[in-house]
């Protein structure tokens, strides 16, 4: 949600906030705010597909900053759209916004692009940390309102939604939350405290003369949000619209002071419906009353969750899911990508830095991803066949088409023979052995358990996911890009035995000394060179493919440990790994120093390597005759490329998986 135009009005005059010092009590946080705003804090490159060792630390030091104030922190996110999917065109605007900032930083233009994994690195580092955390079925907005009512306690967030919900402990924006400056004593001292301001509705509303608090939800609607924009309001709006002060806000000043004129929300929205046509009338009260609700805080009772992890939830119950689904989203088990699918059929791809000619980078993953669609297919497939339901069951995904946003229609993967049976219904999924679950998640990803077994445990997914990259990847992996990747994934295995106390007793002497040559290999100063775009789409791929392995992975239950993403991927490490391994191939002794790395560096390349043929890495021989048939072949190599770009990106198969199907409708 969120007001248009407020958080700017309320930034200008300064005046609507109160100074606050923010310690001993606790604190609700809207997740999501929290985590898009630590990503920008961090300072990562977001043209090179993010540095979550980075954003990790960032988190860990703001959840620093709470602890040393004696501030309990209780995060809760948003979870899928809902069952109604109102906002789905909010949703698209935005994805559009996203994909017009990623185009203009593929082009060397600023701008900011949350990078593909931070949401999932974001639940890692809170449970590293301890902190309590809820992931709500849908929007969380009125749940964080009214968890914190109940606790007396301020919200913190980026959305200017919260300047209209009534809030018992206030709002303090992100913005002016200034964690990085703890005032007060030295180490310890009770006075500890974060600067910060708390928006004030009192002064709010006494600006614009007897505007009464309870006028604010009516205010929020028709001044327009992310669920409601009637065009049956431009003329009122127009007639309202402030002719003092200047065009900046003039829309928003005038719809205050007209309706500083009303004693209560039903006489102020008869006023309102006077400027619309009388047909339309009782359509736009109905819409207008419904939406006016979204303000009043939610009944959903989060501290029980925080007591004793149960969730319950109303809209899920309707929705039909089960127990089991209910509850790993509660905890951040499961993405909302997951439950988008199941409840919509539908879902949003985000897009990345990528060479915008060339199919999305999600189009690698399609097989995954029809995959976790067969299994979620199964949850509604018996409601389907009472009903007598002939119609082909899709999934509709949102992705980019070059540089616009378009619709594609995915049919689900028919599921190998010995998981269709109903002991594998989404209700009974968890029941099914992990050993099943664990075969049907490697034949997915085109690999076999005997190939991971050499592979530390804690990594057996992202070398799974490589494999099947590798194999599936469009153009074609680079031998010089797979070696940089895994010389980034023994880097971020150096740094955890080096640093995580939990590692102790695993480091010696020489891995010491490999650590140290690596510090001061990064410190080295190179020459700037540009971007290699190809580079950076082609480990895209890679991050969707990760994504969606996690998905299914965590669909099924874990039947692999997840991976710590904070040591798995730093987009400038991996870029300028690639960079010296064109130049300088002694690069790859880089960690020569550690036995024991260089014997990971070199079972992770000969696991993937084993899974495509000898010749897959050789170079094309560049063909120098003048005759004619090189110029055939040149010719035909051009004219099957333009074919294969023509295609539609979703009609991309990959031939590891054996049970992947699609059908494509724009």
């Amino acid at each position: 949600m969120g007001v248009r135009g407020l958080a700017g009005f309320v930034e200008e005059r300064g005046g609507f906030c109160a100074e606050l010092r923010v310690r001993d009590t606790k604190l609700v946080i809207d997740g999501s705010s929290l985590y898009h705003q630590l990503c920008l804090a961090s300072a990562a490159d977001p043209r090179r597909g993010g540095e979550y060792g980075l954003f990790a630390a960032t988190v860990r030091d703001f959840f620093g900053s709470l602890r040393a104030c004696r501030v309990s922190p209780f995060v809760v996110l948003d979870g899928g759209r809902g069952a109604d999917d109102r906002k789905l065109p909010a949703l698209q605007e935005r994805a559009a916004e996203r994909l017009r900032a990623a185009h203009g930083l593929s082009r060397g233009e600023s701008g900011c692009v949350v990078p593909l994994l931070t949401r999932e690195a974001f639940l890692q580092a809170l449970r590293r940390l301890g902190v309590p955390f809820v992931q709500c079925f849908a929007e969380a907005d009125r749940e964080i309102a009214g968890l914190a009512n109940r606790w007396g306690c301020p919200v913190l967030s980026l959305d200017s939604d919260f300047c209209v919900f009534e809030l018992a402990g206030g709002y303090c924006p992100l913005t002016h939350f200034q964690w990085r400056s703890v005032c007060g004593g030295g180490d310890g001292a009770r006075g500890r405290y974060v600067p910060a301001r708390c928006f004030s509705a009192e002064r709010f509303c006494g600006h614009f003369g007897a505007l009464r608090r309870s006028l604010l939800p009516l205010f929020a609607v028709v001044c327009g949000n992310d669920y409601i924009e009637l065009a049956a309001l431009e003329a009122f709006l127009s007639a309202v619209r402030s002719r003092r002060g200047g065009r900046k806000h003039a829309r928003l000043r005038g719809l205050l002071s007209w309706l500083a004129q009303f004693s209560e929300p039903a006489e102020a929205v008869d006023g309102v419906l006077r400027y619309v046509k009388k047909h339309q009338r009782e359509e736009v009260r109905d819409l207008l009353c419904a939406s006016m609700q979204d303000y009043t805080p939610s009944d959903v009772k989060l501290e029980d969750f925080f007591r004793s992890s149960t969730y319950e939830c109303e809209a899920g119950r309707e929705a039909g899911l089960p127990q089991w689904v209910l509850d790993a989203l509660a905890k951040g088990k499961l993405a909302p990508f997951i439950i988008n699918a199941l409840v919509l059929r539908s879902t949003f791809l985000r897009v990345q830095v990528e060479n915008m000619q060339r199919p999305s980078a999600h189009s690698t993953a399609l097989p995954i991803r029809q995959v976790i669609y067969g299994l979620l297919l199964k949850a509604s497939q018996n409601a389907e066949a009472a009903s007598g339901s002939n119609e082909l069951p899709v999934f509709c995904e949102f992705s980019r088409l070059q540089k616009t946003l378009r619709k594609t229609f995915v049919q689900a993967a028919s599921l190998p023979t010995e998981f269709c049976d109903d002991s594998f219904s989404l209700e009974k999924l968890v029941e099914v052995p992990m050993s099943c679950r664990q075969m049907l998640l490697l034949e997915t990803l085109g690999v076999k358990m005997s190939f991971l077994e050499p592979i530390p445990s804690h990594l057996q997914l992202p070398v799974a996911v490589t494999c099947y990259w590798i194999c599936c990847s469009e153009p074609k992996v680079k031998l010089h890009q797979l070696k940089a990747l895994l010389l980034m994934i023994v880097s971020g295995e150096l740094h955890r035995i080096i640093n995580d106390p939990d590692a102790t007793g695993l480091c010696a002497e020489d891995d010491v000394t490999a650590y140290n040559e690596f510090l001061r290999w990064k410190e080295m100063k190179l020459e700037d060179k540009d971007f290699d775009l190809d580079a950076g789409h082609s480990f895209c791929q890679w991050q969707c493919c990760l994504q969606m392995g996690l998905y299914l992975n965590q669909l099924l239950g874990s039947p692999l440990p997840e991976p710590d993403l904070s040591r798995l991927y730093t987009g400038t490490l991996v870029h300028r790994l690639l960079q010296e391994l064109k130049s300088i191939p002694s690069v790859e002794n880089l960690f020569s120093s550690s036995p024991k790395m260089t014997q990971l560096y070199q079972v992770l390349l000969n696991t993937v390597e084993s899974t495509v043929p000898p010749d897959f890495f050789q170079k094309i021989k560049v063909c120098k005759s003048k005759s004619e048939s090189c110029k055939k072949k040149k010719a035909s190599s051009k004219e099957k490329k333009a074919i294969r770009c023509a295609l539609p990106e979703a009609q991309h198969l990959c031939s590891v998986n054996r049970f992947a199907a699609l059908e494509v409708d724009d």
